[in-house]
């Protein structure tokens, strides 16, 4: 290797380096940010992840790039704070809820330092968040376990009321025993359709193994045919072959004859004069 492409890919291991220990540290910086309780209004983080999404685009964009391991962990980790963000946005905590079980955090630490990584702590994090938000919808209290008035209105309390305990503990009854009736109808519901999917799986794979069949069979029988259409034609050049060679040897035959007829004839027919 020459000294001037020594020095230039030295230059760009350098840079590959530099800017994977930035997109490091700003990673660290948003999990830090994530797992903190943030205001509302909090709009640095966001800014943040764009600007990961952009470094990591650059890191995989470089010739000396890291492992694809470790690019793909890098994606995980931002696509996970972004998929996190858009979880906030949303208005209801079971909308929250939902949309954090399908974000997948990281698998390995981002530095030494950390023992679990912090992707994984955050999720944790915002589980449990959510799931006290819906449980607060649930009862009707708000963060700080004060009931809701609009909510007791809702299922039919004007407020609270000193020994309403009774009442409210048969209301939540009620209402947990919907929810319960409701997740088992639900999972009626899919047993039903894992049945029917079942079903039509199987007579599916009949009906492929049948066509399999008949194409096999298909097949078979046109191989069949080929070498009986082979047999047959070889058969017949040998048959063009004799039919050839007999009326070759006729034609030969009856030009011999007119020939020596011919020569008999001239003979003979001067004597005649």
């Amino acid at each position: 290797m020459a000294p001037a492409e020594g020095a230039g890919y030295r230059r760009e291991m350098m840079a590959a380096s530099r800017l994977e220990l930035n997109l490091v540290r700003l990673l660290c910086r948003c999990e830090a940010m994530a797992a903190e309780k943030r205001d509302p209004e909090e709009w640095r983080l966001e800014k943040y992840v764009g600007a990961l999404e952009d470094m990591l685009q650059a890191l995989k964009a470089q010739p000396s790039k890291p492992a694809s391991e470790v690019i793909n962990e890098y994606s995980r980790k931002v696509d996970f704070l972004k998929g996190m963000l858009q979880a906030e946005k949303l208005t209801s905590a079971s909308e929250k809820a939902l949309a954090n079980q399908f974000l997948a955090p990281g698998r390995v630490p981002t530095t030494a330092r950390e023992r679990v990584p912090a992707t994984k702590t955050v999720h944790l994090q915002s589980r449990a968040r959510y799931t006290s938000e819906m449980r607060s919808e649930l009862l009707g209290t708000d963060s700080a376990g004060e009931p809701q008035l609009d909510v007791r209105k809702r299922v039919g309390v004007t407020g609270p009321r000193p020994g309403d305990e009774k009442q409210s503990a048969a209301e939540l009854d009620l209402v947990l025993q919907r929810h319960q009736n409701l997740q088992e109808k639900l999972a009626e519901e899919m047993l039903g359709l894992a049945r029917s999917l079942k079903t039509n799986t199987l007579a599916a794979q009949s009906v492929i193994k049948k066509d399999n069949q008949t194409l096999s069979h298909s097949l078979k029988m046109a191989d069949q045919n080929l070498e009986k259409l082979k047999t047959e034609s070889e058969r017949l050049e040998q048959h063009t072959q004799k039919s050839v060679n007999w009326l070759l040897w006729a034609m030969l035959i009856v030009v011999c004859f007119i020939f020596i007829s011919m020569i008999l004839f001239i003979r003979i027919m001067p004597k005649l004069k």
